[in-house]
This record gives structure tokens, sequence and C-alpha cells, in this order.
């Protein structure tokens, strides 16, 4: 059966979370991955919005963290200050689950500006609450397409802290939770080298050659000495991914971007 890279990226995401996991969900991409995963491998999964929606379990993928789909199926919806401070900044969330405009290879996230902040080639949504995310949720996975214009060298503005320069850094700041433990993109699996902590690829995508890679990334890229053999998506997984997907376009009128 044959697949999108979008399609290969959502389902490799999902397959990592588990069932007891409570998951800190982004819109776009890594929403789709966590309500996949909630209908498939992962069913008693604890889906958390940063609008306080608790437990929700939308029968279509959400326009954004406000849209009513996502309080209507939650088990229940608390305020923010309680969303922050108790189950976040408490430690209660095992796994947050964000996308980027541009990353490096220490997991440092921009989703504020593109070129000078003052004077911004491109003024991007910003972080609501992804910052807190990243430094609070135990640890954090990354979804997102692989291009030259986000994998870069250097991004343009902090917006959410991942391992800074490397090495010790996070938690020589005092930041004691784990960070970007996975990245999960439209070519590949990457995840942090034990010392570090720069991202390194783990497993490569059916047909994807190093050469592709490289043409996408802005840093030279690091492998594992030992890749992993990587599962192609399965019939059910794209089966259920695109209906979910089917359903949304029927209820918000428009196509999801593939």
């Amino acid at each position: 059966m044959t697949y999108s890279p979008y399609e290969i990226m959502v389902v490799s995401a999902a397959r990592f979370l588990k069932n007891d996991d409570v998951c800190f969900v982004g819109i776009g991409a890594p929403s789709a991955a966590c309500n996949l995963a909630k209908l498939t491998s992962a069913p008693n999964i604890t889906l958390i919005y940063e609008s306080g929606t608790i437990n929700t379990a939308p029968k279509v993928l959400p326009l954004s963290i406000g849209d009513g789909e996502l309080c209507s199926t939650a088990l229940t919806t608390v305020s923010g200050v309680e969303m922050f401070n108790y189950w976040l900044q408490g430690g209660r969330i095992t796994v947050g689950f964000l996308g980027a405009a541009q990353l490096d290879r220490f997991g440092n996230i921009n989703t504020t500006v593109i070129g000078n902040y003052n004077k911004p080639k491109v003024r991007l949504p910003g972080g609501g609450g992804a910052p807190e995310i990243a430094s609070h949720s135990k640890q954090v996975y990354i979804i997102m397409k692989q291009s030259p214009r986000s994998f870069v060298s250097k991004i343009d503005f902090f917006t959410s802290y991942g391992f800074g320069k490397g090495g010790s850094e996070r938690i020589d700041k005092g930041i004691t939770t784990k960070g970007p433990q996975l990245l999960i993109t439209d070519k590949a699996i990457w995840k942090p080298t034990p010392q570090s902590n720069e991202l390194q690829v783990v497993a490569l995508y059916p047909g994807v050659t190093r050469e592709e890679m490289q043409d996408t990334v802005g840093w030279p890229i690091k492998y594992a000495k030992n890749l992993e053999e990587y599962v192609p998506p399965s019939k059910h997984e794209l089966e259920v991914l695109r209906d979910l997907q089917e359903r949304t376009k029927l209820a918000h009128g428009k196509k999801e971007s593939n």
C-alpha cells in the first residue's frame, strides 16, 4: 500500500506513544499523530491540549486549541492556570509533542520570527505554551518535515529550549527534564546522542538516501553506528489515518495538508 511522506511521518510518530502516556499535544502534525495513536496502538493515552481540555477524544482534528471539538469530547476542561501549574509544571506530562518552523542540531526550536527580531522577514505565530512544554514535560517529541529552510545550523530565535549548545547545558541551566528525545520527520527518525545531545539519525525510511537527507539539512548529519530497521506503515494504520483526515476534511470544509 503506497503512502505519502506526510503519512509515513505521522504513522511513525504515533507508534512511539504508549497507553500510559499523558501527552501535551500541539496543533497540526502532532495532533494528527497523537489522535492516530489513540485510534490504534494507544487507546488509553491521555491527550491534553493547551486550552485546558483533559483526556479529549476528538472525532476530527482540531483547527486550533480553541476548537469546540476538543472541549465537547474531553473528560473535563480546566483553567489555563491549572493546566500549566498543576499538570505541566507539576510534572504530570510524560510527553510534550511539538512542531517547529526552524530547528537546529540540538533540538532548539524557533516559532517566533524568521530573520532579525526587530525587522523580521516573516513574523511567525509565536511560542504560545511551547516554551513551557519544552521545559516542563518529562520528555519532548518533535515532528516536522525536513527542508533546508527548517533544519538550520543556527535558529533565528530561541522560542523553545532543547539542549542549547549541547552537552550538559540543559541541566546546567537547571532544567531537569529530559528534553527532546525524538525527532520524527518525513524522511527519518532522529534521537540525541548520549554525551553531546546532538540529534543523530537512528532510522531511515524506505528509499531515502543519505545524499537526499543531507540536501534537506543545514548541518553535517550524524548517523547511529547501527541504523534501526524501519517497518513501513501498515494498511490498518494508513486506513485509520486517512479516515480521520477525511472526517476532518468534511467537518472543516477543506482538505488536510499532505
